[in-house]
């Protein structure tokens, strides 16, 4: 990773395009600092709220010296910020070797899909208000292969509007597949 901190003098200034290429550079990195909490927190959620606080918080950020400092400054806020979501839910962060775990066993061969699921989430997805619809579609079908800035850009949206329709699409697919009795969590265990 390059030293993200180059952009740092321009947006101490106020520079959106010099923070959007740290973001550029910082967000994959960021998510994937996140992906130890995604079955307990909303990771979404806390990104953007990462990303508004280090914005706020870089006029008065000083390096230290060694490179990405603005970066780690980040991973801290996030660390912090998902460990609160944890205790507020009352649930217990998912421990390093239980990921690694759930990765081996979701690489294994499965007895195949559960048809009732895939109709009740594709019946959901087509109930979704168009915007959310077609946010939802560009992040799936990117694979996680491109930053959410080249999506919302491609839908000719504010990387900020993109992610607040991404979370909406979520929240409003799980509220259709809990009114479907679609339990989230045990098919996500």
């Amino acid at each position: 990773m390059t030293d993200l901190d180059e952009h740092l003098p321009r947006i101490v200034l106020g520079d959106t395009a010099a923070f959007g290429l740290w973001l550029a550079g910082a967000e994959p990195r960021l998510r994937d600092s996140l992906r130890p909490f995604a079955a307990r927190v909303d990771t979404e959620a806390v990104l953007q709220e990462v990303l508004l606080r280090v914005w706020q918080v870089a006029p008065r950020h000083t390096p230290d010296g060694s490179p990405n400092s603005l970066f780690r400054l980040a991973l801290r806020i996030a660390r912090n910020l998902a460990v609160d979501e944890v205790r507020r839910a009352k649930k217990a962060p998912v421990p390093d070797e239980d990921i690694d775990a759930s990765a081996g066993a979701a690489a294994a061969p499965s007895s195949g899909p559960d048809p009732f699921l895939r109709r009740a989430i594709e019946e959901c997805r087509d109930g979704l208000p168009p915007k959310q619809a077609e946010v939802l579609t560009a992040r799936i079908q990117s694979a996680g292969g491109e930053p959410d800035q080249t999506l919302a850009e491609r839908l000719g949206m504010r990387l900020n509007t993109f992610l607040q329709n991404f979370t909406r699409a979520r929240k409003l697919l799980a509220e259709c597949l809990h009114k479907k009795r679609v339990d989230i969590e045990s098919e996500m265990a």
